[in-house]
């Protein structure tokens, strides 16, 4: 299932008229095309991001594909990736550390560590990344994208993202490419709905408007 979870409208409107600059990417850009995919399994989730990371999306998605043929039906789950040996998912593709991340989501989601989507989806956005930071592999970055791309959150900044800071460095015309706590600090005007404008920031870096 995916869909917005809050009004794109409302969002899309807000930031035109909090933001000129960014308005005009918006208007150039078209509509807001972010997607929330409901996933009620948490470790089919994570596990997704955690073997996307630093890849391209045609290796990762390979190495996924390859992944999900280890399970049952091709569904990822906590219970059988538990009995996969580190070999079994070397062979597939990840990366030590991946193969590390991945025992230890499995690991942390069958004993409880792991708090369930339905509980972490009452949480505020700090407590949620603090929970999932709490898994190897796990970074702010990657519980910044469940927020966004999970579970909808509307004002997510995911400033240490190097698309983001091209998009803030296009927009707002800056020589250097700004730091995390600059993109912050630039963006903290779009507040309630960070989480679209990171969409089309994002989106200027992909077709090509930025070199």
């Amino acid at each position: 299932m995916s869909r917005l979870l809050y009004n794109r409208r409302e969002a899309v409107a807000h930031l035109k008229s909090r933001c000129g600059q960014l308005g005009r990417l918006i208007e150039d850009s078209g509509p807001l095309k972010l997607r929330v995919t409901k996933d009620a399994d948490l470790f089919n989730a994570l596990s997704a991001a955690i073997i996307y990371q630093q890849l391209s999306g045609k290796a990762a998605a390979t190495i996924h594909g390859r992944f999900k043929a280890l399970f049952h039906e091709g569904l990822p789950g906590a219970e059988e990736a538990s009995g996969l040996s580190h070999e079994v998912l070397r062979g597939a593709g990840l990366s030590n550390n991946k193969a590390l991340a991945i025992h230890d989501l499995a690991k942390k989601s069958v004993d409880g560590t792991l708090l369930p989507a339905r509980r972490l989806r009452r949480l505020d956005d700090d407590a949620v990344v603090r929970k999932l930071c709490q898994v190897r592999g796990i970074g702010p970055w990657t519980a910044q994208m469940y927020l966004i791309f999970n579970l909808g959150r509307p004002d997510v900044m995911p400033a240490t993202d190097l698309g983001i800071q091209k998009g803030v460095q296009w927009v707002y015309k800056r020589q250097l490419l700004p730091a995390p706590d600059e993109v912050l600090e630039i963006t903290r005007h779009l507040a309630p709905y960070r989480s679209a404008a990171s969409w089309y920031f994002w989106l200027a870096a992909d077709t090509g408007l930025i070199s």
